[in-house]
């Protein structure tokens, strides 16, 4: 016979399952949204946050991480323990109302109640560095190890943890495989040469490899497989750049989809995805603006923007754009950060059509196409203040053309052939797009600096950890 158990009583009882020995112990988050009885006993484990007192009373504010929330915990009563910003402790008392403001809820510790306890399970040294003053990006930078502790970092990667749960669902809506191409890669997708060889490779392997700078390829063979494939992989580009939006080793969501043979299908796709994970988001906001010093006007800004009304242009058309607000571009010149910028500066833009010159050898000639002015199949996806998040493409799937254009770009035949190849056996038209992921986050964060969104960056002399 199967029981149910009435609504009022499942928080409760989640809450002793929890509590018993097979189970792990209950985050902050947990414990906030499925409380314990007032009154009751009630144990709480985190980091100190902050310590305040007020005559014969104390106060912590204790975190762990799972939530932007926290537990205060008021210490009554004689003989005190004496705690330091940064402990990690346990803490056991009385769930009780709270009398103050901010929470509605306190733990009340009396060290006088044998039903109480606390523990410091890891103590810090006095000059621990991150206090509850306000601590500086560029402090925390210094702190390769400790920085997740930090508020606001805390919330990047809870906000990055979120968004990922919702491609996820998006992509299973529309039928996608989510697939796990290889990192270590023998081509170099984009030509570019920026690329990580592998020091042993030949040793190993027998010929050269690289650490990969777009999983595409490996991609493409698996979506016409499949019909529709993405992955959310580490890529890695050699590139000396310095900036706060480029990264060494970065996270690419891409997505490859069969019988594509048009860009506006792609173009729709790629408006939707974007515009669903945020959507999601503001519905969530409460819960992820929160923990943040970050400007929350500048975040919703940016969330409005993305939800509004989206451009497309050609890239002659955005070429006339830029030069009519004096510009001086010729056709084959490419867009930099500050004309990416004017282009979106209303809101995100679609910009399409690029010259064969600017762009990798596997793309598919334009519908328009003129020999004058070759361009092919492609686009960028540039948001205001911020410039490109996404490029994707149709792909060439003519096996005569594509072999044709990857001699012209100096590529070797024999590293390329498993590429090549697909055209041969069974080819599709396809198309697809990237989009890197840390550029996204650090967007929807009202954040500038791409380095702060990841644990530990890796970039041009920056290896610290």
């Amino acid at each position: 016979m199967i029981r149910t158990i009435p609504a009022r009583l499942k928080p409760y009882v989640i809450r002793q399952y929890l509590s018993s020995k097979a189970a792990l112990s209950p985050t902050i988050k947990e414990q906030i949204s499925a409380p314990t009885p007032i009154g009751s006993i009630f144990e709480v484990r985190g980091f100190v946050k902050s310590i305040r007192s007020s005559k014969n009373v104390g106060f912590l504010d204790i975190s762990d991480g799972s939530t932007s929330k926290i537990i205060n915990v008021v210490l009554v009563g004689k003989n005190q323990p004496k705690f330091q910003v940064g402990e990690s402790v346990r803490v056991k008392g009385e769930w009780s109302i709270s009398k103050g403001m901010g929470q509605d809820k306190e733990l009340k510790y009396n060290p006088e109640n044998p039903n109480h306890a606390y523990e410091i399970i890891g103590r810090v040294p006095e000059d621990y560095p991150l206090q509850k003053k306000a601590t500086s990006m560029s402090f925390l930078r210094t702190l390769p190890s400790l920085k997740h502790r930090a508020s606001t970092i805390g919330s990047f990667y809870r906000l990055r943890s979120f968004l990922e749960t919702q491609m996820m669902d998006f992509f299973n809506h529309h039928s996608f495989i989510k697939v796990s191409p290889p990192l270590i890669t023998s081509s170099d997708c984009e030509g570019a040469g920026e690329t990580f060889e592998i020091k042993q490779a030949e040793e190993f392997f027998e010929k050269k490899a690289y650490l990969t700078v777009s999983t595409q390829l490996h991609l493409e063979a698996i979506s016409l497989a499949l019909n529709r494939a993405w992955t959310l992989t580490p890529c890695f580009r050699a590139e000396e750049s310095k900036t706060s939006r480029h990264l060494s080793e970065f996270w690419m969501l891409e997505a490859e989809i069969s019988y594509l043979d048009d860009l506006e299908p792609l173009l729709n796709f790629t408006e939707e995805m974007v515009k669903y994970a945020t959507r999601r988001l503001v519905e969530k906001k409460e819960e992820y603006l929160e923990g943040t010093y970050l400007e929350k006007e500048v975040i919703e800004s940016r969330w409005r923007h993305i939800l509004g009304d989206w451009r497309r242009l050609t890239y002659n058309e955005a070429l006339d754009e830029l030069n009519s607000k004096g510009a001086n571009l010729a056709f084959g010149d490419s867009l930099n950060l500050d004309h990416e910028r004017e282009l979106a500066e209303n809101g995100p833009v679609f910009v399409t059509d690029y010259p064969v010159s600017l762009k990798p050898f596997y793309m598919l000639k334009s519908l328009n196409y003129s020999e004058d002015k070759p361009t092919v199949a492609c686009f960028d996806l540039l948001l205001p203040q911020f410039g490109e998040l996404v490029g994707g493409s149709l792909r060439e799937h003519d096996y005569d053309t594509l072999v044709e254009s990857t001699n012209k770009n100096n590529m070797n035949l024999d590293d390329m052939g498993w590429y090549t190849s697909l055209r041969k056996c069974g080819t599709i038209p396809h198309g697809g797009f990237g989009m890197g992921w840390e550029r996204f986050v650090t967007y929807l964060s009202g954040h500038d600096n791409i380095r702060d969104l990841v644990p530990f960056p890796r970039a041009p002399g920056l290896c610290k950890a």
